[in-house]
């Protein structure tokens, strides 16, 4: 059997964190099996434990992937020439949240209160993407509104808080108003 290139592992691997983000969404952390991952990828048994070696290790996986994406994002944000004004920042965080990853990262929010692993992810997550978003806020604070770096931090402090705060209540929102829906159709 032909080996893998590191490049096709990463999209395999991506392969089956998507397909487990979907049965994660549609049926819970707990309430999908690695079968119900290997019905939705496609893939064997075998490759799915080539990548990872069982669930909980899967679930760490995702939860991760998902959450660094928001905060590669945020990161971009801050890096352009124009960085958004905050209610833009948070419009755009909001415009992109996909429904199936909110629900997930509800669901993680929950585990974390109990699973010391899930809780270090989500915690150094959380604190990488504050602190993205005091850096986007920050930059925009300097380039935009033309404060002085030292100060502009200073005052970001606050704002990256409560854009955080209300991008946390709408992914909740969203997890929430999508479950309901998807079982009214």
């Amino acid at each position: 059997m032909p080996r893998l290139t590191d490049a096709r592992k990463e999209l395999r691997r991506a392969q089956i964190a998507e397909a487990a983000v979907r049965c994660f969404g549609r049926t819970g952390l707990k309430g999908t099996s690695i079968a119900d991952i290997i019905a939705e990828s496609g893939l064997s048994a075998g490759s799915i434990y080539a990548h990872y070696h069982n669930k909980a290790d899967l679930i760490r996986a995702v939860v991760r992937e998902v959450l660094a994406k928001r905060a590669d994002v945020i990161g971009e944000y801050a890096a352009d020439d124009v960085p958004p004004d905050p209610d833009e920042l948070l419009a755009r965080l909001i415009a992109a949240i996909d429904p199936s990853q909110a629900r997930v990262g509800v669901q993680t929010w929950g585990e974390a209160t109990t699973t010391p692993d899930i809780r270090d992810i989500v915690v150094d997550m959380t604190e990488r993407m504050r602190t993205l978003l005091h850096d986007c806020v920050t930059a925009w604070l300097v380039k935009v509104e033309h404060h002085e770096p030292s100060g502009a931090r200073e005052r970001a402090a606050p704002i990256a808080r409560r854009v955080m705060a209300l991008y946390q209540a709408e992914l909740l929102y969203t997890a929430l108003r999508s479950t309901t829906e998807e079982t009214v159709s």
